[in-house]
């Protein structure tokens, strides 16, 4: 991948996903989202208007509960010339406690006029470890 666009761009999506404002958020989230997520070995599919409305209750939560959200890149890897997954790690810390689990996310990106997420694969429930 020869665009130098992406990290930047996952540097300020990031940020953003650490603000929970879903206002900030959603702008990075292509209409055509599609995504799969595996929560206590079921499997649930769904698109753009589920998954905002998902983020809106985490972050609602987060700020109810004065928490906030720490977030690791365990990997960048180039799809093609314009698609670029980002498999992120991400956990809530309430009272200065990390949560014991996390959610480990494979995030497709693409770029046309912007950087946005078209697909994710969604792990809930991940132990977290030293890798991690």
């Amino acid at each position: 991948m020869n665009d130098k666009t992406f990290k930047p761009f996952l540097d300020v999506f990031l940020e953003a996903w650490k603000n929970p404002s879903i206002r900030e958020f959603e702008k990075f989230i292509s209409t055509d989202y599609r995504a799969r997520e595996i929560r206590d070995g079921e499997i649930v599919d769904f698109g753009y208007e589920e998954s905002i409305e998902g983020w809106k209750q985490g972050f609602d939560f987060v700020k109810k509960q004065h928490a906030e959200w720490e977030i690791h890149e365990v990997s960048i890897i180039p799809m093609k010339e314009d698609e670029v997954m980002a498999i992120l790690s991400a956990t809530i810390v309430l009272n200065g406690e990390a949560m014991e689990t996390c959610h480990l996310f494979f995030d497709t990106f693409k770029k046309g006029d912007n950087w946005k997420i078209v697909r994710s694969y969604i792990e809930t429930g991940v132990v977290r470890g030293t890798d991690l």
